[in-house]
């Protein structure tokens, strides 16, 4: 799994900084560290400024989140406020660079040890056209830079294209005509790169490149392209590239750099953090004084205080992200402030105002009588925000689904009446068939969440029971809501070719239809771990490689389906199928999110969780102990 955009903190998290969380906050800036440091560290071309650009982004997200008016556009939010430090330190290069004009000033000096496209290839170990696409990437212009840096986010389904156009703003049309010149200009700055590394090469390129002093940059790439393109010899050396995006999707994104996990203090120990940011000096004394002005409590005042260090950003003092960065950032904690220079959050830190969504507590019961408890239970620490569970209301659900250590959980509609929503776990909503499709049920699944699962195996008589043109044709009234879809969750034969889902795909490319990614289900009938691993993993690679879009596998589990009634493996078995199978889950990249198939343990559901809300099954166990 990649380390960028699927780790963001769902909804739930988000709210709960807002409202003063400390741990909350800590694993929001925690989670958001890998995207911004993607983002900036290409648009930046991996020049030395990148670790104080996102210490620079991630200051203003802890300082402007109480700003922010609908926890459900923070990614959005986030990538915009990362665009526009990126945009800033550009200003302030050219400034410096037209100031000291004719010096030998440091600022247009990339640092060889974080030059992405270098980095990409050493540490990722690209090869072939891969490492040509990666390379080709240094000849782009400076904003290309900043809008392949989201797009490559895009086309890793870490980000949409409506988050694409926010952070840039501008209009989803406008940026498809931009990333088709941008495509347009890598694909002929990789005939370039291609001309250059042939051996033999071509000697009349050889006399283009005399002046050339062997830095890329876009003015060569324009000269160079023009030979390339002219030149029998090196524009046959084009003629075998393939589709930049069939390459860059398997491309995965950068991590982090070394040790940055194991430096990250946590926000719950500002002592800690403090230490790892004063500077060699007296040690302080055991004796805690009061808070100083801008300081943190614990602060002796013996140098400057954690929110000093963290939003000035001394130079020399906090010299590496890995080291330094999130120390500071997360060191904040609550103490945030907004600076005499800055009276007010700037109107781009916050997103237009909406109204503020209800993930966090129950939705609305479909009828008086029904109404949930607002009080969630006790849960035990989410174990992972991708893992989830459906779920149908029994005796102590709320309780077994805090229990479970679930990060997520839908129930087939676009509510939960009788189920409470545990803190730090956050409910999808779902519009389950065409009847669904009303005013009604799109107002709730909006205000439910940032995302939306659509019609539940239209495929059967006895679920949504859909044609592909009848889904098509409602598909606007669920763009319309605003929400990422999830498409379709067929009951089978995704991958194939004229299937239910391909047919689907298909007339919704062809209408312009948005699917942001694909919904699954999936039950093996072989019971034997190997075997039915190896078939979930061959069944969501097919899927992914036809259709190149991020899945959410909603329903899967051991059960043999056949006309005497479902039949299940032992608990034993279950449990060690769901072990092995969330093992698997997790070394794939495109695999956002999964639910198992389900909480509630009954007779008739054998492959459930709880019996009630404190008694875990076998698979129950399995299922609190997988990730």
């Amino acid at each position: 799994m990649s380390s960028a955009g699927r780790a963001l903190p769902d909804v739930g998290l988000v709210v709960a900084a807002r409202q003063g969380d400390q741990r909350a906050l800590d694993d929001v800036v925690a989670a958001s560290l890998p995207l911004v440091y993607n983002i900036v560290g290409r648009a930046l071309r991996g020049h030395a400024d990148v670790d104080d650009v996102v210490q620079e982004t991630l200051v203003r997200v802890i300082r402007y989140l109480p700003a922010l008016n609908d926890p459900a556009a923070y990614r959005s939010w986030l990538v915009a406020i990362t665009i526009r430090q990126v945009r800033d330190w550009e200003t302030r290069r050219r400034v410096a660079l037209n100031r000291d004009a004719g010096l030998d000033v440091i600022h247009n000096v990339p640092d060889p040890a974080s030059d992405f496209a270098g980095m990409t290839i050493l540490r990722l170990g690209l090869t072939d056209q891969r490492r040509e696409v990666a390379e080709a990437t240094r000849w782009l212009d400076p904003d290309d830079q900043e809008l392949l840096s989201l797009w490559w986010l895009e086309e890793t389904g870490e980000i949409t294209r409506n988050e694409v156009a926010d952070a840039l703003g501008l209009s989803p049309g406008h940026v498809a005509v931009r990333i088709h010149r941008m495509k347009e200009q890598i694909q002929s700055a990789r005939g370039v790169v291609r001309a250059l590394r042939a051996r033999p090469g071509c000697p009349d390129l050889g006399t283009v490149t005399a002046e050339w002093d062997g830095t890329p940059s876009s003015l060569w790439r324009k000269r160079l392209a023009r030979h390339v393109r002219d030149c029998a010899f090196c524009g046959r050396l084009g003629t075998t590239l393939l589709p930049i995006d069939r390459l860059l999707a398997g491309l995965p994104l950068l991590p982090l750099p070394a040790g940055l996990g194991a430096h990250l203090p946590s926000a719950a120990n500002p002592a800690a953090a403090a230490q790892a940011l004063t500077p060699p000096g007296p040690t302080a004394g055991p004796a805690a004084g009061p808070t100083p002005p801008g300081g943190v409590p614990g602060d002796s005042g013996g140098g400057p205080s954690i929110v000093d260090l963290a939003v000035n950003r001394p130079r020399g003092l906090v010299p590496s992200l890995a080291a330094g960065v999130a120390a500071a950032v997360l060191a904040i904690t609550m103490a945030v402030v907004i600076l005499p220079d800055e009276p007010s959050a700037p109107s781009w830190a916050a997103p237009p105002s909406a109204a503020p969504t209800a993930v966090a507590t129950p939705s609305v019961a479909p009828s008086p009588s029904a109404r949930p408890s607002t009080k969630a239970p006790v849960a035990p620490v989410v174990s992972s925000v991708r893992k989830g569970v459906g779920v149908w209301d029994f005796a102590g659900a709320s309780q077994a689904l805090a229990n479970s250590k679930a990060g997520w959980y839908y129930t087939w509609g676009t509510q939960h009446p009788g189920i409470s929503t545990p803190r730090g776990t956050t409910f999808v909503p779902m519009i389950r068939s065409a009847e669904n499709v009303t005013a009604t049920e799109l107002a709730r699944a909006k205000a439910a969440g940032p995302y939306l699962l659509t019609f539940n195996e239209p495929d059967l008589p006895e679920q949504a029971n859909m044609t592909v043109e009848r889904a098509l044709d409602l598909w606007p009234q669920l763009m319309a809501t605003g929400s990422k879809l999830g498409s379709p969750a067929v009951a089978w034969g995704a991958p194939d070719p004229q299937g239910w889902l391909d047919r689907f795909m298909t007339g919704a490319e062809a209408r312009g239809h948005r699917v942001d990614f694909i919904t699954l289900h999936w039950f093996g009938a072989d019971f034997s771990t190997p075997a039915a691993v190896a078939q979930l993993r061959q069944y969501l690679q097919a899927v992914y490689q036809r259709y190149r879009k991020p899945i959410w596998l909603t329903e899967f589990a051991l059960i043999r389906f056949g006309a005497g009634g479902a039949q299940f493996p032992g608990q034993e078995q279950q449990a060690a199928f769901l072990t092995a199978a969330t093992t698997m889950l997790g070394q794939l990249s495109y695999l956002q999110r999964y639910a198992w198939f389900g909480l509630p343990a009954t007779d008739k559901d054998r492959s459930g969780l709880f019996s009630d809300g404190a008694e875990a099954t076998v698979v129950g166990r399995a299922f609190q102990a997988a990730k």
